[in-house]
């Protein structure tokens, strides 16, 4: 087999090539690191076409049937994670491109969004900041979460695991989905709310679902309108789960008292987006996944995948 070549796609921490034993494959493949999101799908239309092997960073890139007919000598596509809703898988099969995955060792979103929570309710990100300028010695007087209600949207693996994190913080558990039972919520040790029940009763509501068809703009307006003035919402699933039209409104009008966000309808997040102006409103760069342990996991088995697509071996975990 003649050298093919590799392309890693927005490893914006620069830490790909020092995660994984990329050598392994030195007899076999050229990599090429892209540590910056393309412009447009035309220019990584133009970046890519020469590539036999793309490793993409979850949906950081899309990969929708237009690209993948620009890309004629693609052959491999490897996504971080079991599933990549960026990626046309039906477009991928009919071109005959082999799309594989990696798996976690644990996700460390749900204690992200708790991070959230902490700075939301005690500003410990915005007193360091002061401390550090000299200001004054203190301004920001927090609120206690133990006893508050936590509202959880989607109660699956992530959800739970948010819960269990919640009630060490001696937090009450109110949890909802569009399938959740009361049958289940008791198995996990939290309350079942209706959708209308934990947006009014939440302290703060967290949200812990996949974004589909099913779940886009599943917060919506009226949802956010039921919430206390007091309340605060969490989001690090995804950023089209909730209007953020609506939200921006909210925060803007200080209608609840804050918001928490890891992601964003749009990434990265624009640098004049009006999100980026509030005071009520803690932004953090999509880093619910992003750890140095996690990284490591998908860029490791990234290597073994492309090892084995190399010796016409099986992907260990194919996709399409």
């Amino acid at each position: 087999m003649s050298r093919l070549r590799c392309a890693i796609l927005d490893d914006y921490f620069n830490l790909a090539l020092d995660a994984a034993d990329w050598q392994k494959l030195s007899d076999r493949v050229d990599v090429t690191v892209f540590s910056h999101p393309f412009a447009s799908e035309h220019a990584a239309a133009s970046a890519l076409a020469d590539f036999e092997i793309i490793c993409a960073m979850r949906e950081r890139t899309a990969f929708p049937k237009s690209l993948f007919e620009s890309l004629p000598k693609l052959k491999l596509l490897l996504t971080s994670g079991m599933r990549n809703a960026a990626i046309d898988m039906e477009a991928a099969r009919a071109r005959g491109i082999v799309v594989g995955g990696t798996q976690y060792s644990r996700d460390p979103t749900a204690p992200l969004a708790m991070g959230l929570i902490l700075e939301l309710t005690r500003g410990i990100g915005r007193e360091n900041a002061r401390m550090h300028s000299g200001e004054a010695w203190q301004t920001f007087a927090g609120v206690e979460i133990e006893g508050m209600t936590l509202g959880i949207i989607g109660l699956g693996k992530l959800g739970s695991k948010m819960a269990g994190i919640a009630k060490a913080f001696g937090m009450n558990v109110i949890a909802w989905s569009p399938n959740l039972t009361p049958e289940k919520c008791a198995g996990a040790g939290v309350g079942y709310a209706t959708k209308e029940e934990l947006f009014a009763k939440a302290d703060i509501v967290t949200i812990h679902v996949v974004l589909s068809e099913r779940s886009r703009g599943l917060v919506s307006r009226e949802d956010l309108a039921r919430m206390k003035p007091t309340a605060f919402l969490v989001n690090t699933a995804r950023g089209p789960i909730v209007d953020e039209q609506a939200l921006l409104e909210a925060l803007q009008q200080r209608r609840i008292a804050g918001a928490g966000l890891d992601v964003f309808a749009v990434e990265p997040l624009p640098v004049d987006h009006p999100f980026r102006k509030l005071d009520n409103l803690v932004l953090t760069p999509h880093l619910g996944y992003a750890t140095k342990d996690g990284l490591g996991i998908h860029y490791g088995q990234m290597v073994e995948a492309i090892d084995a697509f190399t010796k016409g071996s099986d992907l260990p975990r194919k996709l399409v």
